[in-house]
């Protein structure tokens, strides 16, 4: 079956019209100055690049496959949402980690295993599915539509905390991406969702990515024509964001988890 390419925005077309899209153009602008006037615990730079969740859709998605191939693997799978496959799934911020993996001469494969429109929940569903990959590493970038939904955030720290500890169980080492979102509920919930990942990181020791888009959200060099999913360029931007904090794992896990048969 031939892959399709990123064809259009993560986003349902029967509910966001172009025409809404441009009002929400506007409404960022108003926004984005209200911040500068508003004083509270999150600052006002890392306020202004939450904004770039408003659109991240809910549309479907298909899962991974493992590897075929008949060989000792070492891998790290990235467990996100729309984020990990944008521009496309060939071409979104895995595929450019895999270069760097490659570029630094370390024997390991990255598993895509983004999928659209997902949240914390909805990783935790298929937690199984991913640790049936046999991975040495997985990368946890979820959250964004949680807080789009305006999901408790208690809930956000429940579901990461589990897929957390069952990954760790099974001698998997874990990477958090931390994540932001607006104030579309009010500040109080932005700043506790905010401070969901750095406490997940400290309770559950493990490192965490402060914040996945930084230096790509709402930068117009590094995003497509919806400003709100990255282009190729944001895509390697993230994938500069992401490799200091990934490069020591993959260093310190020689032992790879399973032979694939």
């Amino acid at each position: 079956m031939q892959r399709r390419r990123h064809p259009a925005p993560d986003w349902d077309a029967r509910t966001l019209a172009p025409a809404r899209v441009r009002k929400v153009g506007t409404w960022l602008a108003a926004f984005l100055h209200l911040t500068l006037r508003v004083t509270t615990a999150v600052s006002v730079a890392r306020l202004s690049v939450v904004l770039a969740f408003l659109l991240v859709g809910c549309a479907s998605g298909r899962s991974p496959t493992a590897p075929s191939e008949a060989s000792v693997v070492k891998r790290v799978v990235v467990l996100g949402d729309s984020l990990a496959v944008s521009p496309s799934r060939d071409e979104g911020f895995p595929s450019a980690l895999q270069k760097r993996i490659n570029e630094a001469r370390l024997d390991w494969t990255i598993v895509n295993a983004g999928l659209r429109g997902d949240t914390t929940g909805g990783g935790l569903r298929r937690l199984d599915d991913v640790l049936s990959l046999r991975p040495d590493v997985v990368l946890i970038a979820l959250g964004a539509n949680d807080g789009l939904r305006g999901v408790e955030t208690t809930t956000v720290s429940r579901n990461l905390s589990e897929i957390i500890s069952r990954t760790k169980g099974r001698g998997v080492k874990v990477l958090l991406a931390g994540m932001e979102t607006p104030p579309l509920r009010g500040w109080s919930y932005t700043v506790a969702f905010h401070n969901v990942f750095p406490a997940l990181a400290r309770e559950h020791d493990v490192p965490l990515v402060p914040f996945l888009l930084a230096g790509v959200a709402l930068d117009p060099d590094m995003n497509g024509e919806d400003m709100i999913h990255p282009n190729a360029a944001g895509a390697r931007r993230i994938a500069d964001t992401v490799w200091p904090f990934l490069e020591p794992l993959l260093r310190t896990s020689a032992t790879p988890a399973a032979t694939v048969e």
